[in-house]
């Protein structure tokens, strides 16, 4: 019986300390997203993503507002974290268009790591829950990177990236969604982004995101027209 009870206090322990962590970041974006809701100033697009996109809303804040965008990114997610996010941080938010830029931490294997059909299935999982809600999905390939500087252990990203392009790109044409190819006019020879462009290869410099911007504004362009 002690031994029983010692083990039931031990759980009880555990899952309390574990259901107090916000795996998810639920908590980043909850106090604004609840604003936006209620004075029902719902943005045109989302971007969803992780911290190329946190970094994006960061360093372009005008971008954003000029266009009534919302930027939606968190650093270090996965393609998984977004999609458990995606109705708090996307369809509550009932913008016209998402933009779902995901797989770079996948890739880079952050918190698990799962097969390259894996990151499809979560992002297909996304676009699949945008038009069951009347929400235009847009498909940006995942940026290059040839080398994770906090996994450098990770052999040939930038190969596995490319493959999970390609199969973005297929599934993307195959059903009539648009799909922005960052990686094509952004990567270098060796599939990474070059130091003129990003300090640590994976990250885009601050300037590098006004490229960035002139090929997603002819895409929403292309499905809010």
């Amino acid at each position: 019986m002690k031994k029983t009870a010692f083990i039931i206090i031990i759980l009880s322990m555990w899952f309390t300390c574990y259901s107090q962590k916000d795996w998810f970041r639920f908590n980043d974006y909850k106090a604004d997203n609840e604003r936006i809701i209620a004075d029902k100033a719902y943005p045109d697009v989302v971007f969803m993503g992780n911290s190329i996109t946190e970094n994006w809303a960061y360093y372009h804040p005008e971008f954003f507002t000029a266009h009534n965008f919302l930027g939606r990114g968190i650093g270090g997610q996965t393609s998984a974290h977004m999609l458990v996010r995606f109705k708090a941080d996307v369809i509550d938010l009932h913008p016209k268009a998402v933009v779902i830029m995901a797989g770079t931490n996948d890739v880079a294997h952050n918190d698990y790591w799962v097969t390259p059909d894996k990151v499809v299935d979560n992002i297909v999982a996304m676009c699949e829950l945008a038009q069951a809600h009347g929400i235009v999905p847009i498909i940006s390939s995942i940026p290059p990177c040839s080398e994770f500087p906090w996994r450098k252990e990770i052999v040939n990203p930038g190969q596995t990236i490319v493959e999970i392009n390609q199969s973005l790109r297929a599934y993307a044409e195959a059903n009539g969604i648009v799909y922005v190819d960052y990686h094509s006019a952004l990567a270098n020879e060796k599939m990474g982004l070059p130091a003129a462009l990003s300090e640590d290869g994976c990250h885009p410099d601050p300037d590098t995101y006004y490229l960035m911007e002139e090929l997603v504004l002819k895409a929403i362009r292309q499905v809010l027209k």
